[in-house]
């Protein structure tokens, strides 16, 4: 048996699209979307917009299990990760195995919005407003209703496929 340092499987940079390749050059926060039910799903194509009211804008696979989740109950929570956070991340996107379920191993805290991790310090709560096709996604759009907020820690962020860490 031989141990590989890179992925077998990956597809090579020149078969990729370029459309991939260059959302593969952008940094994005590592997000964890929860809802009741309880369901979840890690999602790093995500965006905030201030306003009244501000809003939450993510990319969302719609033959998820979360998106059911999140259509029937009409909110959901959003929690950014951070580098301590990576297997927590790589289990709720499905590329770790999660033996009893998503939300049996760690701690949560109960939210009208959906489990959130209980060492989350930020967070938000968010109502379901509207989602649209959105390439091969669904273009999810929530109205952002709560805020918790802790002093600011360093963000878990994916790159060129990976997860890394800013250096301050």
């Amino acid at each position: 048996m031989t141990i590989h340092s890179t992925d077998p499987f990956a597809v090579p940079d020149e078969d990729k699209s370029a459309v991939r390749r260059l959302r593969g050059r952008l940094a994005a926060p590592v997000t964890l979307w929860t809802t009741p039910g309880p369901s979840g799903l890690t999602v790093s194509s995500v965006l905030v917009a201030d306003g009244d009211p501000g809003r939450v804008l993510g990319l969302i696979d719609e033959e998820s299990d979360f998106w059911d989740a999140v259509a029937r109950a009409g909110r959901f929570a959003v929690t950014p990760l951070t580098p301590a956070d990576r297997q927590l991340a790589d289990r709720f996107a499905g590329l770790m195995p999660s033996p009893g379920g998503l939300f049996a191993t760690g701690e949560w805290r109960e939210t009208a919005y959906g489990p959130v991790p209980a060492h989350a310090g930020t967070w938000a709560g968010c109502s379901l407003d509207s989602n649209r096709p959105c390439g091969w996604a669904l273009l999810v759009e929530g109205i952002i209703e709560s805020v918790q907020l802790d002093t600011a820690t360093a963000p878990l962020v994916h790159f060129r496929g990976r997860y890394t860490e800013l250096d301050r």
